[in-house]
């Protein structure tokens, strides 16, 4: 890994990704904004119009797909380039610009889903028939025409376009308050050296094998959160209350209803999600015993979670080296997608490495008709090429649906999104685990594999399952309070975590430092996800090429069906709770693994 980068233009440029693909320099991206800012006036005149005639209601169709992909350009360049240098004047400002013309499309284009749902049924059919094109826009139109219960005036529906600025708001001050206003005391370790405590560097000093430490970044933590409850709740009452709002105005029968419609998720679901895992915290429970007399502690905290089982089995991994290992672990995949592997790695798809002012963690993103972009912050731990994997089993989903897919049915819905990431992760890990013979290093890579189903299935599910009780408070009238909240959140963890952890006070404050709950149900996504997806990665290990097809083929899928039918076809049934609960059996037996490994 590079060291001491002193800035952007000091990094190599083979380990930075090219936006020029995207646009060739800032003043070309001025150029595309002016123009899409001059084709609000063309999307406003079609309004009142959409039935006038099947070519009319085409051009509208073709027009929007335009417009969406210069947005999506545009979005997409201001911030990535943003996000190089979050500090960078220039590139806040393009991506504010950015966001007000959204606003301001969605506002303009407000028109158009009550009028798809004026046509009617006759009308349409003689539209399809009058304009073969218009056939490609069928699914669409389906999709449109199947709000008709939840789609207002058109002038209430400009209302709450324009409301949706407001609906921001919860996360926005959660934002503020999270990440700029709180700082954290620093955390001192059992030879009294102090360590900064932030939101980046908790978890890494919670893996420390010193337990002071732990112990006091914890507490250093949640004292901060403590000080800030009542308005940490507040927040988060507003955020439930404003999808309550929303759920309401559509006439949806519950939040929940509302955020998973529109993913074409059945709520059931949800519902089966939290009853599978919680018949299977038994294991979790198992664990969490294993895990308290491995580190041969009278009692194990909260702190006590993150550090490794077995120590001193780090494994240093340069960025090189790493992109050989995604190769050779992602090879069950085949030729074709090993190729799109290396195309990305060789043609500055990726950004690698930590510069002064870059945006932390790690993501995937890219507009249509262009290739993905991967954010990294790489340094050079097992954990870092995990990422490598997830965030490029991303990249090449969208890369294939893309290429596979119109722009009217290329983006696949969150649902499906943590599936190809996750499903690398998963043979990365079973390569790891077929490539040693060494008790202890199988040992680390189990309980490193342990940690992915708490953190993923359970730690989610649970998430998930206090998201689903705030919201019914909510609808029920009752009051979201700082008190109300950890008391629900305490008893939560005790109910996944057993009885062999002490409930630490801190750990019922842990609701107001999550931003996931501002993303509108969003968390259970990433536990059916891990499900499907460990599923799948064992049928292709198991059967080969039929298995392969059929993933690939998923991937190519985008949205041109529901997600459950596209996981269906890769061979998985997330309508059935079978797949969560053979991921939390093997969850169960690497338990049994790794007991025997060091129990002996």
């Amino acid at each position: 890994m590079p060291k001491n980068i002193a800035s952007r233009s000091d990094c190599d440029p083979q380990y930075q990704w090219a936006l020029t693909d995207i646009f060739p320099s800032d003043e070309a991206w001025r150029e595309c904004y002016a123009k899409a800012q001059a084709s609000l006036d063309t999307l406003r005149s079609y309004e009142g119009h959409l039935s006038d005639s099947a070519q009319k209601l085409l051009s509208f169709l073709q027009f929007s797909d335009e417009l969406g992909g210069q947005l999506d350009a545009l979005g997409n360049y201001a911030q990535r380039k943003s996000d190089e240098d979050t500090r960078n004047a220039v590139y806040q400002e393009m991506t504010a610009q950015f966001t007000n013309l959204a606003v301001a499309t969605s506002q303009a284009d407000a028109f158009s889903t009550p009028e798809l749902l004026a046509i009617p049924e006759q009308t349409l059919t003689e539209f399809y028939n009058a304009a073969p094109e218009l056939t490609h826009y069928r699914l669409l139109l389906d999709r449109v025409r199947r709000q008709k219960p939840h789609t207002l005036s058109p002038e209430c529906e400009a209302l709450l376009a324009a409301a949706g600025q407001l609906s921001q708001a919860p996360d926005d001050i959660f934002s503020m308050l999270n990440d700029a206003d709180m700082s954290f005391p620093d955390a001192i370790d059992s030879t009294e050296k102090k360590h900064r405590v932030t939101h980046g560097t908790f978890v890494p000093l919670l893996q420390s094998p010193d337990r002071t430490l732990r112990e006091n970044t914890f507490r250093s933590l949640y004292s901060v959160y403590q000080q800030y409850r009542n308005t940490s709740a507040a927040v988060l009452s507003a955020q439930m209350k404003q999808l309550q709002f929303f759920s309401d105005a559509r006439k949806y029968d519950s939040a929940l209803h509302a955020a998973l419609n529109a993913t074409e998720v059945p709520v059931e679901i949800y519902h089966n999600l939290i009853q599978t895992v919680r018949e299977n915290l038994p294991a979790m429970h198992r664990y969490v015993r294993l895990r308290k007399k491995l580190l041969q502690v009278d009692e194990l905290h909260f702190y006590d979670l993150y550090t490794p089982i077995v120590a001193d089995q780090d494994i240093e991994i340069e960025y090189e080296d790493a992109k050989k290992l995604a190769l050779e672990a992602l090879a069950p995949l085949g030729e074709d997608y090993r190729k799109l592997l290396e195309e990305g790695f060789q043609n500055h798809w990726i950004d690698v490495y930590e510069t002064p002012g870059k945006r932390s963690g790690a993501y995937s993103a890219g507009p249509y008709g262009t290739h993905p972009y991967v954010l990294l912050n790489y340094t050079d731990t097992l954990n870092d090429v995990f990422t490598l994997v997830h965030e490029m089993g991303h990249a090449l989903h969208s890369y294939q649906s893309n290429k596979t897919q119109s722009i009217t049915y290329a983006n696949y819905v969150i649902f499906v999104a943590e599936v190809a990431s996750t499903c690398n992760e998963s043979l990365l890990m079973q390569y790891l685990l077929s490539q040693t013979d060494d008790k202890r290093r199988r040992a680390y890579l189990i309980n490193y594999f342990l940690e992915q189903f708490r953190g993923t299935i359970y730690r989610q599910t649970m998430f998930a399952e206090f998201e689903l009780w705030c919201s019914q408070q909510i609808a029920q009238g009752n009051a979201l309070t700082a008190e109300t909240l950890s008391a629900k959140y305490r008893q939560l963890n005790r109910d996944y975590y057993g009885e062999d952890i002490v409930l630490d006070d801190e750990i019922a404050l842990e609701w107001a430092r999550i931003p996931h709950f501002y993303y509108d149900f969003y968390v259970y996504q990433y536990a059916t996800g891990y499900a499907a997806a460990i599923a799948l990665s064992q049928r292709i290990l198991e059967q080969g090429q039929p298995a392969v097809q059929d993933y690939l083929a998923f991937l190519s899928s985008g949205c041109s069906a529901d997600p459950i039918s596209l996981l269906r076809k890769a061979g998985v049934d997330m309508a059935s709770p079978a797949p969560v609960a053979s991921a939390l059996t093997l969850f169960d037996s690497l338990v049994s693994e790794l007991e025997a490994l060091l129990c002996d």
